[in-house]
């Protein structure tokens, strides 16, 4: 295996990895803008080459894969440039600060066909392994509870608190015992004690769907280090204690007898489980580079990172709150939906769509791939909205609408499904239907009276109120809105003057202008 692998950032744990690929003989470039790191591990490899400037390892074709081993504020951006970059990726926890930017990072992943690999170094530790596979075997019976403590005196942070420094381990193996399951509702307290803005100590609750109960205790304020994991079954109990320099991982058979209808219980000696020896970074570090050279995905890939990301979120938002309960309604591997908004059963979410504050989504609705809904949105039942159509805060899409493709709907924006309203009297079987086509723009404040079409790429003033249909390509406002001129697809106007033919000043596309009794109408040219 060749010398193909870069490491960003060689501090604390960029030691660890650089040791690692050394011994794997994979190591190929190290950089850090701090040149006695650079010089230091220089004098244990003396063959590796060394940068300051990152952006040099990406522009570097010998190079294949990069491990990121910096700030966490700064694993976004540079594994966006690496990916970009046509490099494969590890990136060590979080994968980012917040979930937008997590779900960029997996889906370009995807489409660069690239490795992303998340450093939840945990997953690859043997004694968790094969807890793993006692828990899958049913040899602890069904899941109870799930605790973990990870303490220890410092290292303190300013860039990150407790919940971002080391819950990220707890939260990865808890997902992982359970098969990926989310938890429904999440709880989080902490303390602030050596500065007013960062959580030296926090305690995190976590349900799920199947009754398990879940809680994360970390601090870096405790006297002594202890990181223990403990789960509980109905017929045997395990605990992974990472700190026992002998044996990692205990079973334990106690019983409970029922006494006078009361429990008591039968002790146990602890059965320690024989574990591999194996370095679980080398054994991350390792399968990094087969997934390199097989193409397959890591174990700890994008999309589990992005469960992590998930749930940490929603620990700090309930942390932000004061604990305050946050229940995960929508959180989607392939969609985002914040969780103050409402959807509704049955609907349909498409990929890569993102749902803000305070929307409304009734039942029956269809919302197509990488839409934007902004906040405050209500989007009523049966609506049909396509894909990349963007809807700005403040706007109802009632019941009748249907919008395509590519519409864009500015803040405040106005739909109606009845002509003639009166509170007391019901018109539900007199909704109006309103089609918006491909490509259309509506501005702020415009109002569609319903029972009209607005016509392909047609551009709708601030302010407009729509009372008639709209021709493709019209530039209408006004109240009410008349057709004022033509706009391109790409929404830039179109000049005709005399001539019946329009090239477009930006993207050159060319359309035909016809008159006829009816009104005007452009059709585009193809080329």
């Amino acid at each position: 295996m060749g010398r193909n692998i870069g490491v960003i950032g060689c501090g604390y744990w960029g030691r660890n990895l650089v040791r690692n690929l050394a011994g794997l003989g994979a190591l190929h470039t190290i950089c850090d803008v701090v040149s006695s790191k650079l010089e230091d591990c220089k004098s244990f490899y003396p063959e590796v080459n060394t940068e300051t400037d990152y952006r040099k390892l990406l522009t570097n074709q010998a190079i294949e894969g990069i491990v990121i081993a910096t700030p966490a504020a700064s694993h976004y951006s540079i594994a966006r440039e690496a990916l970009l970059s046509g490099k494969d990726v590890l990136v060590e926890k979080p994968l980012a600060l917040n979930v937008e930017q997590g779900v960029e990072l997996v889906e370009l992943a995807d489409r660069q066909r690239k490795v992303l690999l998340v450093g939840h170094l945990l997953e690859y530790h043997p004694a968790v392994t094969r807890l793993k596979e006692l828990v899958d075997g049913g040899e602890l019976g069904k899941i109870q509870y799930i605790y973990s403590n990870r303490l220890n005196l410092g290292k303190f942070r300013t860039e990150e608190n407790i919940l971002w420094s080391f819950a990220p381990h707890d939260v990865s193996l808890i997902l992982l015992l359970l098969g990926g399951e989310m938890p429904e509702e999440i709880s989080v307290h902490g303390g602030y004690y050596l500065h007013q803005d960062i959580a030296d100590v926090t305690m995190s609750v976590l349900n799920f769907k199947n009754g398990v109960k879940a809680h994360i205790f970390v601090s870096w304020l405790h006297p002594y280090k202890e990181q223990r994991l403990v789960v509980i079954g109905d017929r045997k109990m395990a605990l992974f204690d990472d700190t026992n320099p002998d044996n990692k991982l205990f079973l334990y058979s106690h019983e409970i007898d029922w006494v006078e209808r009361r429990p008591v219980p039968r002790r146990k000696q602890p059965v320690p489980v024989v574990v591999p020896p194996d370095e679980p970074l080398k054994l991350e570090c390792q399968d990094f580079l087969d997934c390199i050279h097989s193409r397959r995905k890591p174990k700890v890939d994008g999309h589990k990172g992005l469960q992590v990301l998930q749930v940490l979120t929603m620990c700090q938002k309930s942390l932000q709150e004061g604990g305050r309960t946050i229940t995960l309604k929508r959180w989607q591997e392939n969609f985002f939906a914040d969780e103050t908004s409402i959807l509704e059963e049955p609907c349909h979410v498409g990929e890569g769509t993102k749902i803000w504050h305070f929307c409304h989504v009734m039942p029956g609705v269809t919302i197509g791939k990488n839409c934007t809904i902004g906040q405050n949105v209500f989007i009523g039942r049966g609506v049909k909205v396509g894909n990349n159509v963007k809807i700005e805060n403040n706007v109802s899409v009632f019941e009748g609408v249907t919008l395509e493709d590519g519409v864009f709907c500015g803040p405040s924006c106005v739909f109606t499904n009845v002509v003639n309203p009166r509170s007391q009297y019901s018109r539900r079987h007199e909704f109006k239907s309103t089609l918006v086509r491909e490509g259309v723009t509506i501005g702020a404040n415009a109002t569609i009276i319903c029972g009209n079409t607005i016509g392909r790429y047609a551009f709708v003033g601030a302010g407009a109120v729509v009372t008639h249909d709209v021709p493709d390509y019209a530039l209408v406002y006004g109240n009410p809105a008349r057709v004022q001129g033509w706009v391109c697809e790409c929404g830039e106007r179109l000049n005709f003057e005399s001539d019946a033919i329009a090239t477009c000043s930006q993207c050159q596309r060319r359309y035909r202008r016809r008159e006829d009794r009816a009104g005007a109408t452009v059709e585009r040219l193809q080329p």
